[in-house]
């Protein structure tokens, strides 16, 4: 690795960070940069998905306070989300490689369509939420488990998925949602980040890059990050998603 390739990461990942705790989609930013600078789509995917689980979890200590009260309904959801990442993981490494590389376009372009969607969905979360009970029943749980496999197999915008579910099916604030929504993607990075380290192809160099500039990216997303201007990231990450899509197709 080089050292203007180390710089490009630490940039990447710090980003990433900042993005996963205000908005989500911060792989749309680290993944299309690893696979440039020459890794292969696998073993970008399983690096960014322990590189990213500290900015996760730093970006969840940093919505502690939006956290306060939900103890139970986060370890209720963690469960379906952990269950789900492990089956998403059993995916990753059980399938061949080509077949990865055929389905990540699919899934890029599923992320970049949910990023485009997110501020309606925002807006219509703070326009109906309040109070604090739940009005999905069930339902939330096995979509919970359906985002936990998704975020196994490949982690870009799970965190839009999951604000998408919540704000349709769980009566609360934005900035609780978001909390919860950091938490449970938080437990799927750590699954996923888990079995990785022991099972799949990574880059060592590449994790602690990211590890370092996530944690520094999510401290400053949830300090922060509510001032950025929300439509440069998001057209910043559709422009990334789409280049990295024409890449896959092209290459």
């Amino acid at each position: 690795m080089t050292w203007w390739h180390a710089v490009v990461i630490v940039l990447a990942g710090t980003w990433a960070g900042t993005i996963n705790t205000v908005v989500g989609s911060g792989t749309l930013v680290t993944f299309p940069v690893l696979v440039a600078l020459g890794y292969p789509p696998v073993t970008a995917t399983t690096s960014n998905a322990i590189g990213l689980a500290p900015g996760a979890i730093s970006g969840s200590v940093g919505y502690r306070r939006e956290l306060a009260g939900q103890r139970d309904r986060v370890l209720r959801f963690a469960v379906f989300s952990v269950i789900g990442a492990g089956v998403g993981t059993v995916l990753l490494l059980s399938l061949p490689e080509k077949a990865f590389e055929t389905i990540v376009p699919w899934l890029i372009g599923l992320a970049v369509v949910l990023v485009l969607v997110q501020p309606k969905v925002s807006a219509w979360v703070l326009r109906t939420s309040s109070g604090d009970a739940p009005r999905g029943g069930l339902l939330v749980l096995p979509l919970i488990f359906v985002i936990g496999i998704y975020g196994g197999y490949f982690t870009a915008a799970q965190g839009v998925l999951l604000m998408g579910v919540l704000g349709i099916l769980v009566r609360d604030s934005l900035q609780r949602l978001n909390a919860l929504k950091n938490v449970l993607a938080a437990a799927v990075n750590v699954v996923a980040g888990t079995v990785y380290a022991f099972l799949a192809p990574v880059s060592w160099p590449v994790i602690a890059l990211l590890a370092i500039s996530s944690t520094l990216g999510g401290l400053l997303g949830a300090k922060i990050g509510r001032r950025l201007p929300p439509s440069v990231l998001r057209a910043t990450i559709v422009v990334i998603g789409v280049a990295a899509i024409a890449n896959f197709l092209l290459s």
